[in-house]
């Protein structure tokens, strides 16, 4: 399924659908005609478990074509919103996880050179979280070195506490496209949330395609475009630690739980690794786009 949270209008309440073709089926309307209770929010139905993603596949093949009245809306006649609009918990940020971002991060950044022998984590506070279309702010007052880096975005479907590599897969959801938005000026003393961590700085959607749909999270193609002119452009197979050993290793310590959002890292072709530097600049429009999944289309503003 490709699951997204929406909002009919501009006053109405953020509801959870499935996009259809060119349609999007509104599962809790759809679930009550069906005599099936379904959630109206993504963290509601995640916390359902597998079973709900199976069943509600079965339902959505059972009506296609024939949706009850009130239950399908065009797609471009609604507005889409971060999948998971206020996330639970901090989001999971991973650092220098593509080896060629390593070296044009060792270069910049001033971070090692050498290849980190564990992933590298970091947080992004849940008021990052902006979806499809919306702003990213430009504040001048706080940062001349706004840059952009495209990620995979893993979701947590089942709670998680030490669990293996052979194993992590089988607790992912689904999958989805986010930008981690960084203040290159901002680190302090090593530490990176702040420099990440602003409002707006974790663009997210446009939907979740569940796990189902993507077996192999590390072979999709993942790009960045500034302007339209393309700066990132990889595929997920470089990740110098995969989706399953970056759930392993947080797993280890920190219980993941349904609803957690692992951004696995970003590959070469950032702002502060090209020559001469690049940085966002009110007016500039940031596209991301990851394989199976869709496109994210962001307008930089001041604020």
């Amino acid at each position: 399924m490709r699951l997204v949270t929406y909002r009919a209008d501009t006053t109405g309440a953020a509801r959870l659908g499935a996009v259809v073709g060119n349609h999007v089926v509104d599962l809790a309307l759809l679930g009550a005609h069906a005599g099936q209770p379904l959630p109206a929010d993504m963290l509601a139905f995640i916390d359902l478990g597998p079973q709900a993603v199976a069943s509600t596949t079965a339902l959505l093949q059972s009506c296609e074509g024939r949706w009850p009245v009130g239950t399908a809306r065009p797609l471009a006649n609604v507005k889409l919103l971060a999948p998971i609009p206020r996330p639970r918990k901090n989001i999971f940020g991973i650092g220098l996880n593509y080896v060629e971002h390593v070296a044009e991060s060792s270069r910049a950044l001033d971070t090692a050179k050498d290849l980190p022998r564990q992933p590298v984590l970091f947080s992004k506070p849940p008021t990052t979280v902006i979806g499809p279309g919306d702003a990213i702010e430009h504040n001048a007052a706080l940062t001349q070195q706004l840059d952009w880096e495209v990620e995979l975005a893993a979701i947590i479907g089942t709670r998680a506490k030490r669990i293996s590599e052979a194993d992590a897969l089988g607790h992912v959801f689904g999958y989805s496209v986010m930008i981690d938005i960084s203040a290159r000026d901002n680190r302090r003393a090593g530490q990176w949330i702040y420099s990440k961590g602003m409002d707006t700085y974790a663009p997210f959607g446009p939907v979740i395609v569940t796990a189902d749909e993507i077996p192999d999270p590390q072979v999709l193609d993942l790009s960045l475009k500034v302007n339209g002119v393309t700066k990132q452009d990889s595929n997920t197979r470089h990740m110098l630690f995969k989706v399953n050993t970056l759930i392993a290793d947080i797993s280890a310590g920190i219980t993941l739980e349904p609803g957690d959002i692992i951004a696995t890292g970003t590959p070469e072709g950032v702002g502060a690794g090209r020559s001469p530097q690049e940085w966002l600049w009110p007016g500039d429009v940031v596209e991301a786009t990851v394989q199976h999944i869709g496109q994210l289309r962001h307008p930089v503003v001041a604020v």
